[in-house]
């Protein structure tokens, strides 16, 4: 495994072990942090240089990536969601899968 893989993984199974702790909030981040490894990866193997942004940076670079599908934006959409206030996403909402789907659509060889 190449080192985004490594990092991309680790972030992904501390999002899953968050949530068989019921810690969403958690959850969240990580799920967030390794869709920014991923688009992170993206834009490198495409000669971008990336100045190191934050994972929400880099989501937010993709959201306006218009030569995206909609689908891959609309995933790095629900990732910069805020919670409510009872800090709660929308019902259905799945940050891990939406941080999976980024990875998969964008580096998928």
């Amino acid at each position: 495994m190449s080192n985004w893989q490594v990092d991309y993984q680790k972030e992904l199974d501390m999002a899953i072990a968050a949530r068989q702790r019921r810690n969403e909030g958690q959850a969240r981040v990580c799920a967030r942090r390794a869709a920014g490894v991923a688009i992170r990866e993206y834009y490198r193997r495409r000669g971008q240089s990336i100045s190191n942004p934050s994972a929400y940076d880099l989501l937010q670079m993709l959201m306006g990536d218009l030569s995206q599908p909609e689908a891959v934006r609309q995933s790095a959409a629900y990732l910069t969601l805020r919670v409510n206030e009872e800090f709660k996403l929308p019902a259905g909402l799945d940050l891990v899968k939406e941080a999976e789907f980024i990875a998969r659509s964008l580096l998928t060889e």
